[in-house]
């Protein structure tokens, strides 16, 4: 795996996004939240993502210190993927963007008036 270089030069918005950029590590980190998820779980609760776009994105997020990959000893083999606490913190510190997309996404249906 090639490891991404982050700038570090650039404001902080910008280095949280950078960990989060591509369209299923959001939706990883949402599911996550709610406790360890095997990668069959993951692809399953995600139509659409691949088993290797799937393997790349926790890869990265385990370097990124976002998640912990853990190994159980058993045969066959287990595997599971759980947020880190520095997962938890960007996901709690994403919640209030979450609430701002909601109500967005509201406006634009027209359920809420603009003010």
């Amino acid at each position: 795996m090639t490891r991404r270089r982050q700038d570090t030069d650039v404001c902080g918005v910008t280095a949280a996004i950078a960990v989060i950029d591509g369209k299923w590590k959001t939706a990883l980190l949402w599911l996550l939240e709610s406790g360890p998820r095997r990668p069959a779980e993951l692809r399953r609760a995600l139509p659409g993502l691949s088993e290797k776009v799937l393997t790349e994105a926790l890869r990265e997020m385990a370097a990124d210190g976002l998640v912990h990959r853990e190994v159980h000893d058993v045969l066959p083999l287990r595997t599971e993927y759980s947020l880190t606490a520095f997962g938890r913190d960007l996901a709690e510190a994403l919640a209030p963007l979450s609430d701002w997309g909601h109500r967005r996404l509201e406006r634009l249906t027209g359920s809420v008036p603009a003010s």
